[in-house]
Parts: structure tokens; C-alpha cells; sequence
């Protein structure tokens, strides 16, 4: 299976800090790249994190408020500038067309690039491939929001001793797999289903509908935990998340691999959102996440 793996390039939340960047996310999909909310200082930050513009394929933003979009200008910007070969396709909440107009065209340059404007204006799926399909859910924030979510298709796994048991080996397990039945064996009496990986990437929302469907089973979920606990009505009046409110969206879930990010400048013990996020009940793999931090996608069980 080719590389896929979670690029952390930035975690603060509304405004940078000595040690966190704006947000910033790049998801490595199988040789495809998904660039989530450039925040300010993301061209930079990619450059510490060794990755490129030629890297990127899709563009990811959730909402249109400065900590999450005001590097689009310098990414948009360096891509056309490294002359990246391939199209890339951005997605934003249509209601903000005016903004991503803005930020595009921010300063004269040349354009060398097929940028494709992908804008989302209601649940559903923006994009279907043989490796992935990338959906779009709504969230609750005071300016429209969405969130993302990335599903690979489900597969077959071969068992060994069934295929042994019906006398099937080299060349003809091939067959088997593309025409689906070999004599009076068929895939399924030798195979068993391989749930394709999933991930969300989920930013500032309160607690709605959208949220849970976005994290349901997912194998690594990426959340906002904007606040502590202490601090829920804020995060509320906000249009936030608090530690233990992502930790249990993400217990309800089924979640394998929990990352929350977006933090308030306000606190200065990160250890604190994951003793929140433990208490809440999330028993799985947990990070806090840190800028330049790289978070593989879990192995499949």
C-alpha cells in the first residue's frame, strides 16, 4: 500500500503562537495529496515538513475565517510558480466565493496552473475514485462550514485456506479475483470483505448531526478541541469544541485514531486535552496533535 499519512503543519487556533503555526494539514493519500485550511504561514511551514506544492492535488477549506484560509494566497501562488504539472481542485463553502476570489488574486502573477474551483454548497460527495471518495458534511459555525471526509472503496481479502481447501493457486487466484467465480468457486466462498480505510477531518463546528457522520468509524479523525472542558459554554457561544466533547464524539464513533488540534492560546499544558479527552472515555489511539508532527493512517486490522 502506498504512503498514507497525516502532515500536521500548523495548530493554533484564530492566531499564531511562539510554538503553533496557523492550522495547516496535508493528508498523504496514496500518491495524492490533500492540503486541509492553509492558514497563514502554511507555504512555509510545507517547506519544513519537506513537502511541495507539487505535492498537492485538492485543496480543503472548511470555512472562510483568517486562521484557516489566509495562506490560500501564497500556496495558490506557489503552485503556479513551480509550475506544478497536474490539475489541482480546490473545495470551499460556496457562500464564501467572494473570499477564495480574493485570496486567489490577492497580488499580480502569472498563471501557469489549472486551478479547478470546486465549491460545496450542500452534503454529498465532491469527488469518487478507484482509490477514494471525498464527501462533504455541514457543520454548526457562526459563518458556514464543512467538513471533509475521505473513504476508500471496500475490498476483498484472499483467505489461504480456503483457496487451498478448493485447489486454487497461482494464475488462477488472479483469475478468480477479476472475473469473480472460477468453476463453481466463487470470490466470496474464498474471500472475505476488507473494509476500505476512512478519515475526517472535521474544524470549528459545535456538536450537530454533521460532526457524528463525519467520524463514524473512522480509522483517523482529525477534530478540533478549540477549548477545556471548563470552558464548554464559551466553546458553545463560539462555535467550538472542547476536548471531551471531541473524545466522545470520537468513542461514539468507533474512532481508531483520535488527533485533536486547534488550540486556544489561552492554555499552555497540552497534556491537559488528552487527560480530558481519556476521561471522557476514548480508549483508542490518541495525539495531541504539534506542529510538523506526522501521523501515519492505522494499519488495517
Amino acid at each position: 500500500m502506498s504512503e498514507r499519512e497525516l502532515v500536521v503543519l500548523g495548530t493554533a487556533s484564530q492566531v499564531p503562537t511562539r510554538q503553533r503555526n496557523h492550522n495547516g494539514y496535508l493528508l498523504r493519500w496514496d500518491g495524492e495529496g490533500f492540503l486541509f485550511d492553509p492558514g497563514e504561514g502554511t507555504q512555509r511551514q510545507m517547506l519544513r515538513a519537506g513537502a511541495s506544492a507539487h505535492d498537492l492535488n485538492r485543496i480543503c477549506v472548511t470555512h472562510f475565517h483568517g486562521d484557516h484560509s489566509l495562506g490560500l494566497a501564497g500556496v495558490i501562488q506557489r503552485i503556479n510558480l513551480d509550475q506544478v504539472p497536474h490539475e489541482v481542485t480546490a473545495h470551499y463553502p460556496r457562500s464564501g466565493q467572494r473570499f477564495f476570489d480574493r485570496l486567489r488574486y490577492a497580488t499580480a502573477y502569472r498563471e501557469t496552473v489549472r486551478l479547478t474551483e470546486a465549491p460545496v454548497a450542500a452534503d454529498g460527495v465532491l469527488a469518487a475514485t478507484p482509490s477514494y471518495t471525498l464527501e462533504a458534511r455541514k457543520l454548526s459555525h457562526p459563518v458556514e462550514s464543512y467538513g471533509y471526509r475521505l473513504t476508500e472503496p471496500d475490498g476483498r481479502r484472499m483467505l489461504p485456506d480456503r483457496l487451498a481447501a478448493h485447489g486454487i493457486a497461482g494464475p488462477d487466484v488472479g483469475r478468480l479475483q477479476r472475473e469473480g467465480r472460477l468453476g463453481g468457486v466463487t470470490l466470496e466462498d474464498v474471500s472475505e470483505v476488507r473494509r476500505g480505510q476512512r478519515f475526517a477531518f472535521v474544524m470549528d463546528t459545535r456538536l450537530c448531526d454533521g460532526v457524528h457522520a463525519l467520524a463514524e468509524s473512522c480509522d483517523l479523525l482529525v477534530i478540533e478541541s478549540t477549548f477545556l472542558d471548563e470552558d464548554t459554554e464559551l466553546a458553545v457561544e463560539h462555535g467550538h469544541l472542547t476536548a471531551g466533547q471531541a473524545a466522545a464524539v470520537a468513542r461514539d464513533a468507533g474512532v481508531r485514531h483520535l488527533v485533536l488540534t486547534h488550540f486556544s492560546q489561552r492554555y499552555s499544558d497540552p497534556a491537559e486535552f488528552e487527560r480530558q479527552a481519556r476521561a471522557a472515555g476514548f480508549e483508542g489511539e490518541l495525539t495531541v496533535a504539534h506542529d510538523l508532527q506526522r501521523v501515519p493512517v492505522p494499519k488495517r486490522r
